[in-house]
């Protein structure tokens, strides 16, 4: 059983960036699922595709008042999660690190939430709600796409930082944009439209985090893109207990929200949740980083001067 966790830990991206449901529950059936997968000869990109079809199922049985559909589409919700943790193990299992890779997952996670959200307003319209839930809705997503590229650029560099780690994505929407131009929409449609996606989803990172930013170029050009032992051990310090913030941003917190609110409250509630409380911690927890990321610039520089 211990070789079995082991090889299981084996496929986390770090341990500290996992999340207790992720640990015990995602992360064991995912690497099932990714071992069957292997042995298929199936690609991560496969079960990443495979995922928008439960993913969308599910947000489409969420629009029944019936008990049983709305079981049956949490399910095909934990299916789509499951395989969204297992193309990244299975990646990581035969060493594909692909930044289209990346992009796919994210789109396939867009469209599951795209039908949740229609599905969960036309369900409160027909139920007598006003049609005004279409539009809180959209703020809704909105919001949603900022806390999560967030959590994620922030979970990236502390890969970076404290585990130099080279499945930490951190890419500037300059170097993406130069590589859009390269492409055809001709000869290369799908990467220049997973590209168009990526651009617009790095530039929502770079809006509101020009400080760690900052303090990871100094890295890259003091330092070889390697952070010293010293940097790595202060940066996990003083970042670490932000994780479980960003954790909170993710889709686990939220979608336990939406359970509740499916079952026994209105799905205005679930809305107002990431309008609010969500939106509340996401500033708190770009303010803390941003804080956080000018003390470590300034430790650095001053370690380097001093060298």
């Amino acid at each position: 059983m211990s070789q079995i966790s082991s090889k299981i830990k084996a496929t986390y991206k770090s341990y500290d960036t996992e999340e207790i449901l992720d640990r015990y529950f995602y992360r064991p059936l995912g690497y099932l699922m990714a071992i069957g997968s292997y042995k298929l000869g199936l690609s991560p990109n496969v079960i990443t595709i495979s995922s928008i079809f439960f993913g969308v199922t599910a947000g489409r049985l969420f629009y029944y008042n019936d008990v049983k559909l709305n079981i049956i589409g949490v399910i095909f919700f934990i299916i789509a999660e499951t395989m969204d943790s297992a193309d990244g193990q299975l990646a990581r299992i035969a060493n594909i690190h692909s930044r289209f890779g990346k992009i796919l997952d994210g789109i396939a996670g867009n469209f599951m939430f795209i039908s949740i959200y229609l599905h969960l307003c036309a369900r409160f319209v027909i139920n007598g709600g006003t049609p005004w839930i279409f539009l809180i809705a959209i703020f809704s997503g909105f919001s949603h796409s900022y806390q999560s590229a967030l959590s994620e650029y922030y979970r990236n560099f502390y890969l970076f930082f404290v585990y130099n780690s080279s499945i930490a994505f951190i890419d500037a929407a300059k170097d993406m944009q130069q590589k859009y131009k390269n492409y055809t929409w001709l000869n290369n449609f799908g990467k220049k439209f997973l590209l168009r996606v990526y651009i617009n989803y790095t530039l929502q990172q770079e809006s509101l985090s020009k400080s760690i930013r900052v303090l990871f170029e100094y890295v890259q050009s003091n330092f070889k893109g390697i952070a010293p032992d010293w940097l790595k051990k202060e940066y996990r310090r003083l970042n670490k207990p932000l994780l479980k913030y960003g954790n909170i941003l993710t889709t686990n917190t939220r979608i336990i929200v939406l359970f509740i609110t499916i079952f026994y409250a209105n799905v205005l509630y679930y809305f107002l949740f990431e309008l609010i409380i969500l939106n509340l911690l996401l500033a708190y927890y770009v303010l803390r980083h941003e804080k956080i990321s000018k003390q470590l610039l300034k430790y650095t520089e001053t370690r380097t001067e001093a060298a």
